[in-house]
């Protein structure tokens, strides 16, 4: 079985787990926005990428509105398919519209480039690795990002009941540097 197939079977599985996670955990997702922040204080002021969350993905908005406090946030812009994403500024109070996926773009175009990436996914693990939903515009994304600023962090949001210890990692993957959760901060 190729890696594509094992990922897809991984992928189901970690879809049904972050949805029981979601069902059973999602009031306790301001307990993962406060640990992330925390997390970023150090790094106030720094352009930092949240996400519009999706289906059962954990919502990141609180942490992203208490950062836009102090310095800009952003989110991430599909603008075709197997390429990186590109980020466009982000505040609460902005005009949004659908963008593809389902997600919300701000209707208004303004691009910036993350120096921090709140990352969505559906399981990760205590390596540091995540899967994603298979299109890999994260991992274009921080590749090229870390090509011109090694500097670049990028910040795995997810349940705890999204962990997984078995799916498979390629050499295209991009590490995470650190993961919060509901319950804590694991740093890579």
């Amino acid at each position: 079985m190729s890696i594509v197939d094992l990922k897809a079977l991984a992928r189901d599985v970690a879809r049904d787990r972050r949805t029981k996670a979601h069902t059973a955990h999602a009031q306790l997702a301001h307990q993962a926005c406060q640990l992330l922040v925390g997390l970023l204080t150090p790094h106030a002021g720094k352009i930092t990428a949240g996400y519009m969350p999706i289906q059962t993905e954990i919502d990141p908005l609180p942490a992203m509105t208490m950062l836009a406090t102090h310095g800009p946030v952003c989110v991430p812009v599909v603008e075709r398919k197997a390429a990186p994403l590109r980020f466009d500024l982000w505040t609460p109070d902005c005009e949004m519209m659908r963008g593809a996926y389902g997600a919300d773009v701000p209707a208004r175009s303004d691009p910036v480039v993350p120096q921090i990436i709140i990352v969505p996914l559906l399981a990760f693990n205590r390596d540091g690795h995540r899967l994603g939903y298979g299109g890999g515009f994260y991992d274009r994304t921080l590749a090229q990002l870390r090509d011109t600023d090694s500097a670049v962090m990028a910040i795995g949001l997810a349940y705890s009941g999204q962990e997984m210890r078995d799916f498979p990692v390629s050499p295209l993957d991009a590490p995470l540097d650190a993961i919060v959760t509901e319950t804590e901060v694991m740093t890579f």
